[in-house]
């Protein structure tokens, strides 16, 4: 449970840093710059940390499809980016991904315990 923890807190630290990213006007604002280094530096070491007990392909995938649909959603309702039916699909595909990605992870881990006949 830690690590998925770990997981949330690299998931939220790296979209801070990315929504810097966005603020510091190609790093010539000082402020948010300083956000974008220490909200991917806290997203890497917290990533890092869940992978002491998630699989890397797991944790990548839900760290890096959980920040682009929810960094999607931001640009949205904040920067009045682009929202079409494809955008909307494009988000719901990628998190049913993750979906079926962290299922098929625990049938798997399932299997594995299960004792052999």
């Amino acid at each position: 449970m830690k690590s998925y923890l770990a997981l949330s807190i690299a998931i939220i630290s790296e979209i801070f840093g990315t929504t810097m990213l966005k603020l510091s006007d190609g790093f010539s604002t000082v402020l948010p710059s300083i956000g974008v280094v220490i909200g991917m530096g806290v997203a890497f070491y917290s990533l890092s940390i869940s992978l002491r007990t998630i699989p890397l392909s797991l944790a990548y995938a839900i760290w890096s499809g959980a920040g682009t649909a929810l960094t999607a959603l931001i640009g949205i309702l904040i920067w009045n980016d682009p929202f079409n039916l494809l955008t909307g699909i494009s988000l719901l595909i990628i998190i049913g991904g993750l979906v079926l990605l962290n299922s098929s992870s625990h049938a798997g881990q399932a299997a594995e315990h299960t004792p052999a006949k």
